[in-house]
C-alpha cells in the first residue's frame, strides 16, 4: 500500500493520538481521562481509537482506570513502564501471572 492509499485517520482519532503523545514518560491517563480532556467521546471511543491507530504512539500511557495492564500486552507494557519509571504497585500473590498494577494515584497525569 503506497502512502497515497493509506486510509485517512478520522479527526477524533487524530485528537486522541495527539493527547497520547503529550503524556510524559512515567505518567498515564485513563481512557476516560483522555475523553474528558478532549471534551468529546468516552472511554470506549478512546479505546477503539487506541486499538485501531495507537501503535504509532506511546499506547502504554493510556490505561484502564483500575491500573491493570492491557490483556495480551502485559509484558510489553511492563517493559515500557519499568524503562520510564512509571509508579507501580507490586502484584499480590493471588494476581494472575504476578503482574503488578500501575499506582494510579502517583502515575496519573492531569494533562497540565
Amino acid at each position: 500500500m503506497s502512502e497515497d492509499e493509506l486510509p485517512e485517520v478520522p479527526e477524533y482519532a487524530e485528537r486522541v493520538l495527539a493527547v497520547t503523545e503529550r503524556i510524559p514518560p512515567g505518567k498515564v491517563m485513563t481512557y476516560g481521562d483522555v475523553a474528558e480532556w478532549l471534551g468529546a467521546g468516552g472511554p470506549r471511543q478512546v479505546g477503539r481509537v487506541m486499538a485501531l491507530y495507537g501503535g504509532a504512539v506511546p499506547w502504554w500511557r493510556v490505561v484502564r482506570a483500575d491500573g491493570g495492564f492491557l490483556p495480551g500486552h502485559e509484558l510489553e507494557a511492563l517493559g515500557h513502564y519499568r524503562e520510564e519509571g512509571t509508579p507501580m504497585r507490586e502484584a499480590s500473590r493471588a494476581a494472575e501471572g504476578h503482574i503488578p498494577r500501575l499506582d494510579m494515584r502517583r502515575a496519573r497525569w492531569d494533562g497540565d
